[in-house]
């Protein structure tokens, strides 16, 4: 057969097919992202030392059942109650919508429905007992340029480690929950919240903390303020599973030599439920 016959008998392509192939792709992913799981990204450092600014992790949505606001894209309306619905339990790291502008959060839960919460001198207490919490080794954060170091609170901790890099290094304390979730938090400053009046979770609430204590705007603030408040379990959208990867902010996006030399060789594939 000759080139020209063969251009000839080739079929033109079907760009409206083509089209909806990729439609469909794209709905496939939007369905696996609202129902099952899906990647997040860690921008501040409000779970430090658990999270790590650039850390990437896996998000699974079904732990908690689905309300208005699971579908990635929020084009639901609002509506009140859960499909196939259960609460977190204390201790999970949560990625939440906030209550005002419904952005994605990341924290961690601290006080389910008909639990008193309150921060005496910076260490919590639940239903009218202290959490323990224990003085651990200091946790050290290598500075990089999503983490350097320089806030007025953080820059009191800079510090050069043993191999001459320069680090951030925490205090940093383990706190043991009712039920055995036990994790690490660091404790900064005195600051404002670090003492709060006894709070009661109402039916329908949750209670949610970051571990970076000084460092959070969460249940301690009103939403109106800036902070969580006493957040709506239907605002409550995964559990956190495990760290994908870590990227220190160095990446140039036209050198992938630099996208390598960004990851942090120490952040793969972390457990995040206790």
């Amino acid at each position: 057969m000759t080139e020209a016959v063969m251009k000839a008998t080739k079929k033109p392509t079907n760009w409206a097919h083509e089209a909806w192939q990729l439609g469909l792709l794209a709905l496939a992913v939007l369905g696996v992202h609202s129902a099952v799981a899906k990647p997040f990204y860690i921008p501040s450092a409000s779970m430090l030392p658990t999270l790590l600014i650039g850390d990437r992790l896996i998000v699974t949505k079904y732990p908690y059942g689905y309300s208005y606001l699971s579908p990635s894209l929020n084009v639901l309306p609002e509506m009140s109650g859960r499909l196939f619905g259960s609460l977190p339990a204390r201790g999970d790291i949560a990625v939440i919508k906030s209550p005002i502008a419904k952005d994605d959060w990341i924290k961690r839960v601290i006080g389910l429905p008909g639990d008193t919460v309150q921060m005496k001198d910076g260490q919590l207490w639940l239903n009218g007992v202290a959490v323990p919490r224990v003085r651990v080794a200091d946790t050290e954060v290598k500075v990089s340029p999503n983490s350097d170091c320089m806030t007025i609170v953080d820059s009191q901790y800079r510090a050069v480690n043993a191999v001459g890099e320069a680090v951030c290094r925490y205090p940093t304390y383990r706190e043991t929950l009712p039920g055995g979730a036990s994790y690490v938090t660091l404790d900064l400053a005195n600051l404002p919240q670090d003492n709060t009046e006894p709070v009661i979770v109402p039916e329908g609430r949750v209670f949610l903390m970051g571990d970076n204590r000084d460092n959070s705007e969460d249940s301690r603030f009103p939403a109106e303020v800036g902070g969580l408040g006493l957040l709506p379990l239907e605002n409550v959208v995964g559990r956190a599973e495990f760290t994908t990867f870590s990227l220190d902010g160095s990446t140039e996006y036209l050198n992938p030599v630099s996208w390598f030399k960004a990851l942090r060789s120490d952040r793969w594939f972390i457990g995040l439920r206790d």
